[in-house]
């Protein structure tokens, strides 16, 4: 699949957002989430802006971004519509959380259940995101178990990341966050690497044969166009076998291994080192994010190609 860049910024936005937010919510019902004002409007504006410009950039895909709110109505059938009525959820809870935390200093009680609403709406909205592409049956690499844990937990790494990052930016060690990020770091890295060689070693369901329909050794006779047209662009983009592998180590070592480094410093240091690390942590990983991200579509190719003489597994 041809990469959009407006999809890629969105997926990896909007699940930053929403993974920082749902730590938040976390570590204010646990009851050890600090009430600094200035630190609650941070920390609501990082996770709130990246959701909501990830949400307005995925509106530039579309052919017609006017008529994106007829999505809404289409919930009990398609996960687009159902990751677009959560989003909005998202926020109510989320606006109650960040007015209690940023005006009034409180994220005990009744402001806390709504922190914690607030990050069960996020993961369902990035569950909903996930099932976009989980439930695409035409684009093998899409259609399998791997894709919703890869997005859960890149959201939920990346979110630990800031949340550690501002923490520690703001002067607040919360109990935990760094053994926390670590771990989420090797959950992403276990989902992420078991996603690649599902894909890797995963034949292909579809086939000439099952795509007509025909039995024997089915083969393409005439290609149906002389020259590339729209969906051989959007549908057959192919990546280089090399290059999506010097690539996916580039994920591999901006998303999971520099992060994990960096905060086990910050773990084991003091003054303004964590704060260095912490920081660099979370923008290295949002880089390789984006990376594995870039990745994800590149690397998916759809059935409507084996009618133009490609096979599902063929890279350039």
């Amino acid at each position: 699949m041809h990469p959009a860049f407006s999809v890629i910024i969105f997926t990896t936005l909007s699940g930053a957002g929403y993974g920082l937010l749902s730590w938040a919510g976390l570590y204010a019902i646990a009851g050890h989430l600090p009430s600094g004002q200035l630190y609650g409007f941070t920390v609501m504006a990082l996770s709130l802006g990246a959701v909501t410009v990830g949400l307005l950039s995925s509106t530039f895909h579309l052919g017609h971004p006017e008529r994106a709110w007829r999505a809404f109505s289409q919930w009990r059938s398609s996960w687009l519509s159902r990751e677009g009525v959560a989003s909005c959820i998202t926020y109510l809870p989320a606006a109650v959380f960040g007015i209690g935390w940023v005006f009034f200093g409180a994220v005990t009680g009744a402001w806390a259940a709504a922190g914690l609403i607030a990050a069960l709406c996020s993961v369902a909205t990035v569950i909903c995101t996930a099932y976009i592409y989980r439930s695409l049956k035409t684009i093998p690499s899409w259609y399998n178990h791997w894709v919703v844990p890869n997005y859960v937990a890149l959201s939920q790494m990346t979110g630990a990341l800031l949340l550690a990052a501002l923490s520690d930016l703001f002067g607040y060690r919360l109990p935990g966050l760094y053994f926390l990020s670590v771990a989420a770091i090797i959950a992403a890295l276990a989902c992420k690497l078991g996603y690649w060689r599902h894909i890797d070693s995963d034949a292909p369901k579809s086939t000439l044969n099952t795509a007509t329909g025909l039995p024997g050794n089915v083969r393409l006779f005439e290609a149906p166009h002389t020259s590339e047209n729209y969906l051989m662009k959007e549908m057959g983009y192919r990546i280089a076998r090399k290059h999506a592998q010097k690539l996916r180590r580039i994920a591999l070592v901006l998303a999971f291994l520099i992060p994990a480094g960096l905060i086990a410093i910050a773990s084991l240091t003091g003054g303004v080192l964590p704060a260095v690390c912490s920081v660099v942590a979370a923008i290295s990983a949002m880089a390789g994010v984006l990376t594995e991200r870039w990745l994800f579509f590149a690397e998916a190719k759809h059935a409507v190609t084996l009618f133009y003489g490609r096979k599902l597994d063929q890279a350039a």
